[in-house]
């Protein structure tokens, strides 16, 4: 049985400040707006108006007759299945500043959801744009897998050091991709031609993606079932930890929560640990793919032991351990990984989104000695694509390495998402199950009276909230928890803001 204990490796750097040493030079947001407590004035600048921040401004109803327009245009001309298209939705975006949105009506928005956890240092990030610009002057295509460019090399040197080499777990080499679910597909592989093993354990509530090498490995069945029948089915799934809905049945793990993580009922961590090890006894597994925190699977953070386990086992049964930290990671929860945040560190990661906060560029990391199981290049690439390596993308990701390296941006996630929490844990209706979050990874689940999950009623409230100016997602498996990842530029006022629109909607347990 695993016993809780210290971390199987513990972090050369404690704080964030110990991050500048490979930070170089880098440069702050352009303009101004207010810090959050203790935050020194001018650290970290967001874009803003002259007041610090812009509030919403509804001209037209939403959605306006503009996007209305292009909402018929896609209908006629977009795979159906791809964008939800009603009378009353979507708004199509126009431009963006800060934690601001624009639509193609000229409403004005504040985005809580920094496009799918992505534009970490707001919209139209000058420093983002200007190396995308720089980038694209000189060159913004190149054979990434033949000839290169010298930011690829930057790049895959930068993630070395900031994952495997600052863990003091030696070199770190690296696979870029242009999308999160082909940085896990790499990940599988190198599990795969590294042990010859194909098994994987993966977790329910899992998003990895919906490329055909990870759709078996979700945890989300309704992505898989239309195409179950082209699917090896290679994945064993083990129950996710989450302390509101126990998966055991344990109803008190919620009550037990700690000032960052969820602590947990110590017969759960023992089932989930007796489930993995029977699944290793039973058929030959490669690695175990986790997320750190769930995202779409709810904003789910699990105990502090959990990922422990996972290492123990993993080290146990000389199987590797994948963190999936494309949600998570480059201070998402409020450390630059979350691997950082609960002291324990994988064999493989997988990382994107905030990593150029907004080109199609993601990468699979790896331990040099696990990634050598991959031959040598003679000529044609076993896992390639014609973007590799994009130049304009590889340099907004150097870009965007660089803010995410000034030591006080982690602590203002910290606080701005404590400040967060407290608010969303002050909002009072019937209708709340549960409000939880790691720095800026935040959600509140909604339910019915008899505790079951509210779906309609997170539907109704993300639709009158952009009505009102704000966009939010729903997120979990049932479609009933309001998710909240907005720009680290957001500023305590629009998080005001945005929680007395929340309590307004929530009153009585209805939108009202």
């Amino acid at each position: 049985m695993y016993e809780s204990k210290q971390a199987v490796f513990n972090s050369p750097f404690q704080n964030a400040a110990d991050l500048s040493g490979v930070a170089g030079e880098f440069r702050c947001y352009s303009l101004p707006r207010p810090p959050i407590p203790g935050e020194s004035p001018g650290i970290l600048q967001g874009s803003a108006g002259e007041a610090g921040f812009m509030l919403p401004q509804v001209i037209v109803p939403p959605p306006g007759p503009k996007s209305k327009r292009l909402a018929e245009t896609l209908a006629r001309y977009e795979n159906r299945n791809v964008t939800l298209l009603t009378d009353d939705f979507p708004v199509f975006w126009e431009r963006g500043t800060g934690v601001n949105v624009w639509d193609a009506d000229g409403n004005r928005y504040l985005d809580l959801t920094a496009g799918f956890a992505v534009a970490d240092h707001g919209h139209a990030c000058p420093e983002i744009i200007q190396a995308a610009q720089g980038q694209a002057q000189r060159l913004y295509h190149a054979m990434g897998d033949v000839h290169p460019t010298a930011v690829k090399a930057e790049l895959c040197q930068k993630l070395s050091q900031l994952t495997f080499e600052r863990w003091r777990l030696g070199l770190g080499k690296v696979t870029l991709t242009n999308s999160g679910f082909e940085a896990v597909e790499v990940a599988l592989k190198t599990s795969l031609l590294h042990s010859g093993k194909p098994g994987v354990i993966a977790f329910t509530g899992a998003y990895h993606g919906l490329g055909y090498g990870v759709l078996d490995a979700i945890g989300i069945a309704w992505f898989r079932e239309p195409f179950r029948e082209h699917l090896r089915e290679f994945t064993a799934r083990v129950p996710y930890p989450n302390c509101f809905r126990c998966p055991f049945g344990r109803a008190e793990g919620h009550r037990l929560e700690g000032s960052q993580f969820p602590n947990c009922a110590t017969s759960c961590l023992q089932q989930i640990e007796e489930q993995i090890v029977k699944i290793i006894r039973q058929r030959p597994v490669g690695c175990i793919l986790v997320e750190p925190c769930q995202g779409r699977g709810g904003e789910i953070i699990p105990p502090l032991d959990f990922l422990r386990l996972l290492r123990h086992l993993c080290d146990t049964y000389k199987i590797l351990l994948v963190f999936d930290e494309i949600y998570t990671g480059f201070n998402r929860t409020g450390a630059l990984f979350a691997a950082d945040r609960f002291q324990t560190y994988p064999d493989l990661i997988c990382v994107g989104k905030g990593l150029t906060t907004g080109f199609p560029l993601s990468a699979c990391i790896g331990r040099a000695e696990i990634m050598e199981a991959w031959p040598k290049s003679a000529g044609e690439a076993l896992h390639t694509s014609t973007f590799l390596g994009n130049p304009v993308g590889c340099a907004m990701a150097l870009a965007s390495i660089a803010l995410h390296l000034v030591p006080e941006l982690p602590r203002r996630v910290r606080e701005l998402g404590r400040y967060f929490l407290e608010r969303l844990r002050g909002l009072e209706s019937p209708a709340i199950g549960h409000a939880r979050g790691l720095g800026l990874m935040l959600g509140l689940e909604l339910i019915q009276n008899d505790g079951s999950p509210h779906p309609s009623l997170a539907g109704q409230i993300v639709m009158r909230a952009m009505r009102d100016g704000v966009l939010l997602l729903g997120g979990g498996p049932a479609g009933n928890v309001l998710s909240f990842t907005p720009p680290f530029t957001i500023a305590q006022q629009e998080i005001d803001f945005v929680c007395e629109r929340l309590q307004a909607y929530l009153r009585f347990g209805s939108v009202s």
